[in-house]
């Protein structure tokens, strides 16, 4: 069976193609800055066709999706009420649900016969306990509008535990881990018996770890005051606890790589404000886990920055417990998900 796998961002699109189930990689394709000045790619449409990849070829396609909501807690087949569902959710996840849709119909005018399935980052976190998710507001903010915590990189998640659990030779609902998917944007998991139990993102991609240009957990009166006091519209300040903090925040920019080269004292304190957050969450993971088997660093700056997970791992606690480095495969877990699901229905 070939699926092709497709992650559709905001001005990219990219796609690997799967033979399942032997998980082998038949070929890997990217188009960036769609739509972006001077790109002669205007459209996930045109993005696709600029793939050159025969989709005819293809048995199923699936589509990572970055927010299933309340009402999607698990992977499915794609039709008219999930799409507009997806739709809908738009608000909680501006930068990514439009993208994810426009590549979902792109395709499923190209090839309507294909059957398309959506994977969601949230759906990994449908295990969370209701104190895990439930924020302290007005309950009826959570029952009217579905104000809770989400959490996001499910799919990266589910893939390092299971990966966890072969490398461990342990049972993966005998497994207590804590996973870290570091990279522009980056979150921690406190996963107790395979399944995810708390997540520092949240509601939105915003919460929890200091990231590339995202503030991640600060005092929720801070966007009240910048409002109030700067003058500055609800979009404005969006835009500034999204695109314009975070490393790039302390420090001016937020490729760590360029980070790690400088000797200023901006530059330190930004990679000492992250790596006290990260090790913060694990804190407190530590604690509600009780036992665990493994830190799991990935994403870009977990897998390839030595810097940060020796800085992380260098506590008198958190240093006795085992870390690994594993690299992330979400595409790779979105085929597994797609072949579960159509060996199932058939």
């Amino acid at each position: 069976m070939k699926i092709a796998v497709i992650n559709s961002g905001s001005s990219s699109l990219k796609c690997k193609l799967f033979e399942m189930p032997s998980k082998k990689m038949l070929t890997q394709k990217e188009i960036q800055k769609i739509g972006e000045e001077n790109s002669h790619i205007h459209s996930h449409a045109e993005a696709l066709e600029a793939l050159e990849i025969n989709f005819s070829d293809v048995d199923v396609i699936g589509h990572r999706v970055v927010h299933g909501g309340e009402k999607l807690q698990k992977s499915c087949i794609i039709d008219a009420q999930v799409v507009e569902i997806i739709q809908d959710l738009i608000p909680l996840a501006p930068l990514h649900n439009p993208a994810n849709l426009e590549g979902i119909k792109a395709l499923k005018e190209k090839m309507p016969n294909i059957p398309q399935i959506a994977v969601f980052d949230t759906a990994f976190h449908a295990s969370l306990q209701k104190e895990a998710f439930i924020y302290a507001l007005p309950y009826e903010l959570y029952e009217k509008y579905d104000i809770r915590r989400y959490g996001f990189h499910g799919t990266s998640h589910a893939y390092l535990t299971k990966e966890a659990a072969k490398i461990l030779q342990k049972p993966l609902e005998e497994l207590n881990i804590i996973t870290l998917h570091l990279g522009n944007g980056a979150s921690a998991c406190a996963v107790k018996n395979g399944k995810s139990m708390d997540t520092s993102m949240g509601f939105t991609p915003l919460q929890g770890l200091v990231m590339g240009t995202r503030c991640g957990d600060i005092d929720p009166d801070i966007p009240l005051f910048l409002e109030r006091e700067l003058g500055l519209s609800a979009e404005e300040a969006d835009n500034l606890l999204n695109k314009k903090s975070g490393l790039k925040g302390i420090c001016g920019e937020n490729d760590l790589r360029a980070i790690l080269l400088r000797e200023d004292e901006h530059a330190q304190l930004a990679l000492d404000v992250m790596i006290r957050r990260i090790q913060k969450y694990i804190g407190a993971y530590m604690v509600m886990l009780e036992r665990v088997d493994a830190i799991i660093f990935s994403g870009g700056i977990g897998e390839n920055s030595t810097y940060v997970r020796e800085h992380v791992m260098d506590n008198a606690i958190i240093k006795n417990i085992q870390s690994l480095v594993i690299q992330t495969n979400e595409e790779l877990e979105i085929a597994n998900e797609c072949y579960r699901i159509i060996k199932s229905r058939r």
